[in-house]
Order: C-alpha cells, then sequence, then structure tokens
C-alpha cells in the first residue's frame, strides 16, 4: 500500500467532499430524479466513502458519519 501525503488543507478539502456525500444520502431524493437515478447516486456515493474510508491520511476527523452513511 502506498501511503499518500497530504497537507492538512488536502485532508479538510477530501473530508468536505466526503461529508457532501454524507450529507446526500442522508437527504432525500430530489423531486427531479427518478428511483433507479436515485438509488444510483447512493450507491455511488456509498462508494465514494468506502473509498474515502480505506485512506490512510485521516487524522483527527470525526469518521462516524461517514461510517454510518457508507453501510
Amino acid at each position: 500500500m502506498i501511503t499518500e501525503t497530504l497537507t492538512a488543507e488536502e485532508i479538510a478539502q477530501h473530508y468536505k467532499a466526503a461529508m457532501d456525500s454524507v450529507n446526500l444520502i442522508n437527504g432525500s431524493k430530489p423531486e427531479y430524479m427518478t428511483d433507479a437515478d436515485w438509488a444510483d447516486c447512493l450507491s455511488r456515493n456509498k462508494e465514494h466513502l468506502n473509498i474515502m474510508l480505506a485512506k490512510d491520511y485521516w487524522t483527527t476527523e470525526n469518521l462516524k458519519p461517514l461510517q454510518d452513511a457508507a453501510k
């Protein structure tokens, strides 16, 4: 496994992007989106969270919201 070396700012950007996925997953389906599109959107965002949770650069970030939403 290759360890990524990121700045604190880069880690914060990744965390923010992951939290965007958490908020989307925990939100409700937009009116314009079909049920199939919504299911696909949720699946892609959960996969994103699982990828992010596997990263080794996290420091003091609270990963519980990511873990809960990725289920």
